[in-house]
C-alpha cells in the first residue's frame, strides 16, 4: 500500500509499506493491504512504517488525521 506522511512544513515520508501503526485518541491502530476505507484522528505519539524489503522507520507527531482509501493512506500529522 501506499504511504504519505505530511506536516504543515515538509513531507516526512513517501513509498510503499507492509504495514502502518498510529497513534490514536482511543490507542494504537494497525492499518494493513486492502484496510477498510476510514478518517481518524491522531493524537501525540510515534508512527511505526514497516517498509517492504524489511526496514522499520519511526516518525514523532504531535497528532494529526489519517484517512485510508483505496490502498493509500495519508497523514497529515502536527510536527
Amino acid at each position: 500500500m501506499q504511504l504519505e506522511i505530511v506536516t504543515p512544513d515538509e513531507s516526512l515520508f513517501e513509498g510503499t509499506v507492509r504495514r502502518v501503526q498510529l497513534p490514536g485518541k482511543e490507542g494504537r491502530f494497525g492499518i494493513l493491504d486492502n484496510h477498510a476505507p476510514i478518517v481518524s484522528t491522531l493524537v501525540k505519539g510515534k508512527i511505526k512504517v514497516e517498509i517492504k524489503g524489511g526496514d522499520v522507520k519511526h516518525f514523532e507527531i504531535d497528532g494529526g488525521v489519517v484517512e485510508v482509501n483505496n490502498n493509500k493512506v495519508i497523514v497529515l500529522a502536527e510536527k
